[in-house]
């Protein structure tokens, strides 16, 4: 499994800056350029605001077609290093950030969306091989930011559903743990965000096959993301993403309601 490095936000916004100008010297508008790749205006928008990152392949694409004599890839390559993250995420998170809807099926672990600090360093320090200290604090400070797509004015529709051992099982201790029920219990009032139990004495499972996140884009893309212990990978083929939507809709008749879910917290949270 490859990676790559999550690039400086500074580096980020020059490189979007010369991609700007090669287009603009080609002729090229932001609309035609994005039709000239099937990704779409916005997308080159935000890549030249430094929003979102220009990737390998696009960037010696784009090199071809402007007649920038390789400057885009070269610019790219250079650029400084600030985390590692893995090269099969770096999508995913970009169409995270813009999400107008989210929906998630967890079996293991709390999704990273409603993760305390201390409860993301306890999973990223239960990883095989190690990380180190340093690592560790980066990985979860990057992902508690990654929270604040459920703050924003208008934040996206969020639906979560979790299988029960995930919500009763002490990651990082018992104090880690009680913080993080009440982190969960708080977040299951915020507005347009559902979360769901899956109880463990369910007879049937929509989702036995694992974990899943379905994404709806500004456009009104669907898409949907997967992981495995190697690996994972980012579907946009209509079909496969009808498929995970069917189970999602199946999983969220097949859970507590969201009331009774917060019920189930506050005993849980009673009980310490």
């Amino acid at each position: 499994m490859s990676t790559t490095t999550r690039r400086n936000a500074s580096a980020m916004k020059m490189v979007g800056a010369l991609l700007a100008l090669y287009r603009q010297a080609a002729g090229h508008t932001q609309r035609s350029l994005g039709e000239r790749f099937v990704i779409g205006e916005q997308q080159i928008a935000s890549i030249e605001q430094g929003r979102r990152p220009l990737k390998p392949d696009l960037a010696e694409q784009l090199d071809e077609l402007l007649d920038t004599k390789g400057a885009l890839s070269t610019a790219l390559s250079r650029m400084p290093e600030v985390d590692l993250v893995p090269l099969w995420a770096e999508e995913f998170l970009d169409r995270e950030r813009e999400a107008i809807a989210i929906s998630s099926y967890e079996n293991q672990v709390l999704p990273g969306l409603l993760q305390t600090e201390a409860y993301a360093r306890a999973v990223f320090r239960s990883r095989v091989p190690f990380y180190g200290d340093d690592r560790i604090a980066h990985l979860a400070t990057a992902r508690i930011e990654r929270q604040s797509i459920l703050h924003r004015e208008e934040p996206p529709i969020t639906c979560f559903v979790v299988w029960e051992p995930v919500v009763r099982a002490p990651i990082g201790g018992p104090d880690v743990w009680v913080e993080q029920l009440r982190h969960l219990r708080a977040c299951s009032e915020l507005p347009g965000l559902m979360f769901q139990v899956l109880p463990l004495d369910r007879a049937s499972h929509a989702s036995l096959d694992g974990p899943f996140v379905l994404l709806e884009t500004p456009e009104h893309q669907r898409l949907a993301y997967t992981e495995n212990q190697r690996g994972s990978q980012l579907i946009a083929d209509p079909g496969e993403v009808a498929i995970l939507t069917q189970k999602c809709a199946m999983l969220r008749s097949q859970a507590l309601t969201p009331e009774d879910t917060r019920d189930l917290l506050d005993r849980l949270l009673g009980e310490r």
